[in-house]
């Protein structure tokens, strides 16, 4: 057995540094048990003979650590000596104990060798047998992080007492609101056993405080893979339990720190050094002025650059003290200064966007517009110039993604709204491979060379503010690369929208099929494809229509379609509208993402994207005023399940009718077939358009081979045989009418009618 004592708390660097000294020269075990313990005298020896029958074949440590005041210490130390395996103790003394049972397991994680960490409870509550299934489950799923689950299906916890599940039931509502995205498809977030691979964590960033470390992890750590374990919560034999009314408050002290305070704090201080520098600017100007006699604009500039400096130490030794950087202090001045200047040239055109484009009155626009800098300087300075990884060098997560075997993707940054197709990377070649990286200037000519095993084709599209802001590389020889400037990380929506989903339209066209904008419904194997011009109305419709209909959802915006007629989902999440989450009633939104779409509805909406195409036509850096908006704002965007529990899904379905729905005029009718496809190709179209679409849509075509032709003609094979009708309503309630036109009892008429 092997003990280990760590007298005082010694920081970060020196524990790893304590720990590799004392174990360098010893083989690592493949997973460390990790068992925090209090007052668990009467547990430990059933739990340890248990441990050490655990997936026999596995290389494993156990680690014990103490914050008892009884003999549990004493007992791990004696029957630890015992074990086939080797069992670790470190005993904390009180003074170390303030951090609860969270910090007890991170002082466990530091100490690990394992490359799996499995945390545990020592009261006999956790099954050990599950531990095999844990490993299992990660091994087949590629998961970076597995939950025993009580909330899973087949799960349970039935041993705990009415009031502590009320309470428990409770918290984990609250937490899951509180952090939607993050805990997405996770049931469970306050079990205290799971399985981590130590590799996925950055332990410097866990600040525990209480029981829930997992959730602290969860939140903490994005990107993590997570898969889920269902497991019987067993009964206390011994001991007593420590779920009191004091951890009750920690735990929302760590909801706070979470979901508010470390931003709040960080921000407040952000704010007040603002203000300083306000203030040493203005001394500045006045004794550069009135004292030296420079000219005031000559003075103005100068005092700029010395209340410049002022706020950039301040920041550097205040707001983002103690955070691991990955720039130097030089990088971060010369990076800080030029956002700060930058910051003053963008003033006027958001004073402008917000007054002529958004109708706002001035004064509120020049509140507005201060407020947004300083939100937008410190969202850079957070995310960009004081960030301990700027350009994800250290990533080790790649996201795959796989499109009914049509095409694969392989992406750094998570796509979102791929979501749906996501696979577990194995290594191979993805058809389209999507990276962060610098990208060089060019006037946006294709380029051709050659790589050594064939020619390639290279065009380079790159906005205001170098790889600061929007730009991107896309390479097509055996397969498409495409490297995206960083910031692009910040702003996956962008990524995909703007960059890969064109890519991915014209691929699909080479594979045989189309992807055209329209929702897609199916009943027992037929589908009813619903087409409109952008924000017409189509998303309320389809939502409408699956609430008050047993019919399945195969996609909302776009679909795949084949010229035999055959239809294969696309189901990306739902960009909605507070108008949209008004037509649906059971809604699974928290308070706090309806309360966000006050300001997502205004800002992706009709006039939104209008006024984003102005800036697009008059030539301004319109990729990247997008790429910033939403990443200060991200677009509100659901998949179908949180707007219509319970819904069904379907992965493909034959096409049998088209329904094209418009807001002007009233009345039913009946298309040809010649204006069914100009109808959905202009739709079609109108999907597209942004930055740098053109480029790429040329670009991509510029292979001796025309695919909007051949997607024409996909679309055109696949509606000759679709009874189409245009429906239109002033009122917009189109889905009442969708019922009637599935069971094919359109009257007929003729859209001129």
């Amino acid at each position: 057995m092997m003990l280990y004592q760590l007298e005082g708390a010694p920081d970060a660097a020196e524990r790893r540094h304590r720990r590799e000294d004392s174990r360098a020269a010893e083989p690592a075990p493949l997973l460390s048990i990790i068992v925090p313990t209090r007052d668990e005298e009467a547990n430990v020896v059933p739990l340890l003979e248990l441990l050490d029958d655990v997936a026999p074949e596995v290389p494993a440590e156990i680690i014990f650590v103490d914050d008892s005041d009884d003999g549990t210490a004493s007992v791990v130390a004696e029957a630890g000596a015992r074990c086939r395996r080797d069992v670790g103790l470190i005993h904390r003394p009180r003074e170390r104990r303030a951090d609860g049972l969270g910090g007890a397991v991170v002082e466990g994680l530091w100490a690990a060798r394992g490359t799996w960490a499995c945390v545990m409870d020592g009261d006999l509550q956790h099954p050990p047998e599950l531990i095999a299934d844990l490993l299992a489950e990660a091994e087949r799923s590629g998961a970076d992080l597995v939950v025993a689950s009580r909330r899973a299906p087949h799960g349970d916890a039935d041993a705990l007492s009415v009031p502590r599940a009320a309470v428990s039931r409770t918290f984990t509502g609250l937490a899951r609101r509180l952090f939607a995205r993050r805990l997405d498809g996770v049931s469970d977030p306050m079990s205290g056993f799971f399985l981590v691979r130590r590799a996925a964590l950055d332990l410097e960033t866990l600040r525990p405080h209480g029981f829930k470390v997992l959730l602290e992890i969860l939140v903490r750590t994005p990107g993590l893979r997570v898969a889920e374990v269902p497991f019987h919560f067993g009964e206390r034999t011994a001991g007593h339990s420590k779920a009191t009314p004091r951890e009750g408050l920690r735990f929302l002290r760590l909801l706070w720190r979470l979901r508010i305070g470390d931003m709040v704090g960080r921000f407040a201080r952000f704010g007040v050094v603002g203000l300083t520098g306000l203030l040493v600017n203005t001394l500045a100007l006045v004794a550069l002025t009135e004292g030296v006699g420079f000219y005031y604009l000559l003075s103005a500039v100068v005092a700029s650059q010395l209340s410049t400096l002022w706020n950039f130490f301040l920041t550097d030794l205040w707001v983002f003290r103690g955070r691991p950087k990955g720039r130097t202090r030089v990088a971060r001045l010369a990076l800080f200064a030029v956002m700060n200047n930058l910051a003053l040239l963008l003033r006027s055109p958001i004073l402008v966007l917000l007054t002529a484009g958004l109708g706002i009155h001035y004064l509120v626009s020049n509140l507005l517009s201060l407020a947004l800098l300083t939100v937008l300087r410190y969202s850079v300075a957070d995310v960009w110039i004081w960030a301990r990884d700027p350009l994800g060098r250290d990533a080790q997560d790649t996201h795959a993604y796989d499109i009914h075997g049509l095409v694969s993707v392989r992406s750094e940054v998570a796509l979102p709204e791929l979501e749906g197709f996501r696979v577990t990377p194995n290594g191979a070649h993805p058809m389209i491979d999507v990276r962060l990286g610098a990208v060089a200037s060019s006037d946006g000519r294709i380029e051709f060379s050659s790589n050594g095993h064939g020619p390639e084709r290279r065009i380079r599209y790159r906005e205001a503010l170098g790889n600061l802001g929007f730009g991107v590389e896309i390479t097509v020889g055996g397969r498409i690369e495409v490297v995206a400037s960083p910031a692009l990380r910040f702003s996956p929506h962008v990524l995909y929208t703007n960059v890969v989903e064109p890519i991915l339209r014209w691929t699909f066209v080479e594979k045989g099929y189309a992807l055209v904008h329209g929702a897609c419904l199916a009943d027992r194997g037929r589908a009813l494809l619903i087409t409109a011009r952008t924000d017409t109305g189509k998303t309320t419709t389809t939502l409408k229509a699956l609430e008050h209909r047993p019919w399945s959802f195969l996609s909302d915006d776009l679909t795949l379609v084949a010229a035999d007629g055959r239809v294969l989902a696309y189901p990306k999440p739902m960009t909605i509208s507070r108008h949209t989450l008004k037509a649906v009633s059971q809604a699974l939104l928290s308070r706090r993402e309806r309360a966000g779409l006050l300001v997502q509805s205004r800002i992706h909406s009709r006039s939104g994207r209008r006024l984003a195409m102005i800036i697009a036509r008059l030539h301004l850096p319109a990729a990247t005023i997008n790429l910033l908006v939403q990443a200060l704002v991200p677009p509100p965007k659901y998949f179908v399940e949180r707007l219509v529990p319970g819904v069904a899904r379907a992965g493909g379905a034959r096409l049998e009718r088209m329904v094209v729905i418009q807001r002007d005029g009233e009345g039913v009718y009946v298309l040809d077939g010649q204006e069914a496809l100009d109808t959905l190709m202009a739709n079609s179209a109108d999907a597209y358009g942004f930055p740098p679409y053109d480029a790429i849509e040329g670009f991509l075509n510029n292979n001796g081979r025309d695919l909007r032709l051949d997607e024409r003609a996909i679309v055109a094979a696949a509606l000759a045989d679709v009874r189409t009708t245009l429906l239109r309503s002033r009122t917009m309630d189109w889905w009442r009418g969708l019922p009637v036109l599935v069971d094919g009892t359109a009257p007929a008429g003729r859209a001129g009618d």
